[in-house]
């Protein structure tokens, strides 16, 4: 049963991980563009808005009939919920940098690339990684939802399969072995926080 358990846990993983991968690599890009650009941020916030407020429950049948039953419409259902906080965060973080600072440092002859490596994307980090820790949570309830819609391997597929089959161990199996699999991923990036922005986490730490 373990082996069972194992065999649908990595294709969640699976999902999960391609998932929250396709929002990091879209959703933190996109959040530089909208600060950077005035245009942009009036063309695509408007969008994201939109696409945050349709209950992904909604649009998973419609990826499902679009893309099949494979791991595709479960990982693009994973980006959609975990894509919005991680470029929400990034924005939020961006703008955070102090003015002041940003006009000393131009008038000393700084260019744009200097001021996004030096004062905007550390300032942002903290913001950033918030972003990643909800957003890896998110894509775990992505994931599983993808696949009560449609699958035919994964933890969220094991988990109705248990129900209609009134097996309960395996039911509460597949729920603790959900869990421990979000916990993990999360423990992965708030250490991912640790290493690249250790004096942050040493401040969260004496202020607690």
């Amino acid at each position: 049963s373990w082996l069972l358990l194992l065999d649908h846990a990595s294709v969640t993983l699976q999902e999960i991980v391609l998932g929250f991968g396709m929002s990091v690599v879209v959703g933190i890009p996109l959040a530089i563009f909208i600060v950077y650009s005035k245009i942009f941020e009036r063309v695509a916030f408007p969008l994201m808005v939109s696409l945050q407020t349709i209950p992904k429950v909604a649009l998973a049948p419609i990826i499902v009939m679009w893309l099949g039953y494979g791991l595709m419409p479960k990982i693009i259902v994973a980006f959609l919920i975990s894509f919005f906080p991680i470029a929400i965060s990034t924005v939020i973080g961006m703008r955070s940098a102090e003015k002041e600072m940003i006009y000393l440092v131009k008038s000393m002859g700084a260019n744009e690339l200097t001021i996004f490596i030096k004062i905007r994307l550390p300032k942002a980090l903290p913001n950033i990684f918030g972003g990643l820790r909800i957003g890896i949570g998110q894509a775990v309830v992505g994931a599983v939802v993808g696949e009560f819609i449609a699958a035919e391997k994964g933890l969220g597929y094991l988990q109705l399969i248990s129900q209609v089959r009134l097996d309960t161990p395996l039911l509460f199996a597949s729920v603790v072995v959900l869990s421990g699999l979000g916990i993990c991923l999360f423990n992965i990036i708030a250490r991912l926080e640790r290493i690249a922005i250790p004096w942050h986490s040493r401040r969260t730490e004496l202020a607690d």
